[in-house]
């Protein structure tokens, strides 16, 4: 489909659009896209070039060995042995499709060492996923981690939301309109894992709500860990590559406001308010738009003056956090232009140098479906703080996208504005518009959609991995009482044989008298 726009070089751009099921949820790109890549340009040339973050491409095998790092599995390529009875025991809540992506990275890794013939002692596969000890536990006590069968399910009302889910952090719980609320064909089951219902998709067909007490947090260590393990199994049963990197290691600015690592702001502004989890200067330009009014029209469409903009970037520098700045003199449509600024001028960006692939990679998946499932997982992975500040950012879109009837701020409007600004790696690359230009710009546009959209949804801990940490907490504790048992039946065994010694030297020592 081919849509008029401003610029140009579009002209000659026929953009066919996906031909899917989901298709009244993917955007074709109008004139707003590229302005918006235009502003960004402009206001680029005008300000200090940002510093590029340096990826380093891993050699052969080394992406599996972060991999299993990463996913607490060290220990299976020879780091890590103090921790190698947890990781069993971890290994152990595994399903059938996690435990097929691990051994595929084990895999890997094995014959990466053996072409470079070094001698690590790496476990057999099959003996790492056969431990006795643990089996029959997990048989016992992880029937609810495999997928459903068809008759269980039969038995059971499909359900539009699934229940008892925790949520990854305290939402403010405003309502959602209802035109922005996904459709019941598009809500995810969160009881079983995506890859195994991926790998079985005539078998899962329902939600399985199953009451459990979820007043307890799981340990987010765990979590994800196990996101990770179950994003790869899901990427692996769809055949879709799911490419991680890793930044090298960059000098960047360790103080201001703008073109600062996040973990850095966070650390200024705890010294300042302690407990707060989103940078302050976010939250302040997020409370000036909203004082001005969400249904002003055209609210970050409408650039502010790039000399007034550039004046106040240095200023917020120079006072923000002496509490001089005076931000009654901030227009609205400067501080959304602030906005952006900060948020696509952080040196690492918000969806993180390692899974800004991945977040690229979720519109090739087959379905909707597995598009939601992925985002859920990638969301978990990231940092606290970049989590934290990726929710705050989308609430705030969500609030714009509520106006939509005075500040003409449509989903599809402000999703198409927000993305050259999120994923700044797309919007730096682009020298030219072609066909392949504007499918990747549709991508990304459509990724930023599917975020606003199903918000709700992100910040919920699928309760099937809920469940497999606290199962693997029960292994564990299973496993604490029988060795504390063992090793006091041995210091017991230890005294008594002792004891024993020193009756039978006292006898001796009395016949020798």
């Amino acid at each position: 489909m081919n849509h008029g726009n401003g610029n140009p070089s579009l002209d000659k751009v026929s953009f066919n659009r996906s031909g899917s099921q989901d298709s009244l949820d993917e955007l074709s790109l109008d004139d707003c896209y590229w302005t918006e890549v235009e502003n960004i340009k402009k206001s680029t040339d005008n300000s200090q070039e940002k510093q590029d973050v340096v990826v380093k491409e891993p050699d052969e095998g080394e992406e599996e060995e972060e991999w299993l790092k990463e996913a607490g599995l060290s220990i299976l390529f020879g780091e890590g042995s103090a921790d190698s009875q947890e990781s069993m025991v971890f290994l152990a809540t595994l399903t059938r499709t996690q435990s097929a992506a691990v051994q595929k990275r084990i895999d890997t890794v094995r014959q990466t060492l053996r072409k470079k013939n070094k001698h690590h002692q790496i476990p057999d596969v099959r003996d790492v996923f056969k431990q006795p000890a643990v089996s029959k536990e997990k048989d016992e006590g992880l029937n609810e981690l495999q997928p459903a069968k068809t008759s269980e399910v039969a038995q059971e009302e499909p359900k539009e939301k699934s229940e008892g889910s925790i949520p990854a952090q305290d939402s403010k719980g405003q309502s959602t309109p209802a035109e922005d609320v996904p459709l019941p064909e598009t809500d995810i089951n969160l009881e079983v894992s995506f890859a195994e219902q991926a790998s079985n998709v005539n078998e899962v067909s329902g939600v399985r709500n199953e009451k459990e007490d979820d007043t307890l947090l799981p340990d987010m260590r765990k979590v994800t860990s196990l996101a990770l393990i179950e994003l790869t199994a899901l990427y692996d049963v769809l055949n879709t590559e799911l490419k991680l990197q890793r930044a090298a290691k960059v000098k960047v600015k360790e103080t201001g406001v703008f073109r600062v690592p996040l973990s850095i702001l966070l650390e200024q502004d705890q010294r300042k308010v302690p407990g707060t989890k989103v940078p302050l200067i976010l939250q302040s330009l997020i409370s000036l738009i909203e004082k001005g009014g969400l249904g002003t029209e055209g609210v970050l469409r409408i650039p502010g003056a790039s000399s007034r903009v550039k004046a106040l970037c240095q200023e917020l520098e120079a006072t923000f956090y002496e509490g001089t700045f005076n931000w009654d003199t901030v227009k609205q449509h400067d501080a959304a232009s602030l906005l952006k600024f900060f948020i696509r001028e952080l040196p690492l960006p918000l969806l993180t140098v390692e899974y800004m692939k991945a977040f690229h990679s979720v519109q090739y998946l087959p379905t909707k479906q597995h598009r939601l499932q992925a985002l859920n997982l990638l969301v978990i992975l990231l940092p606290d703080i970049h989590r934290d500040t990726l929710k705050a950012l989308l609430e705030f879109l969500q609030k714009i996208v509520d106006h939509r009837g005075q500040n003409k701020m449509t989903l599809k409007n402000v999703a198409m504005i927000m993305a050259p600004n999120l994923f700044t790696d797309h919007t730096s690359s682009i020298k030219g518009v072609d066909q392949d230009a504007v499918t990747s710009a549709t991508r990304t546009a459509n990724i930023m959609l599917f975020m606003i959209k199903y918000q709700k949804l992100l910040w919920t801990i699928p309760k099937f991995l809920v469940a497999q940490v606290r199962q693997h907490n029960i292994v564990s504790q299973k496993k604490n009482v029988k060795e504390k048992a063992v090793k006091k039946l041995l210091k017991r065994m230890a005294y008594d044989r002792e004891k024993s010694e020193k009756a039978e030297k006292s006898l001796a020592d009395v016949s020798i008298v």
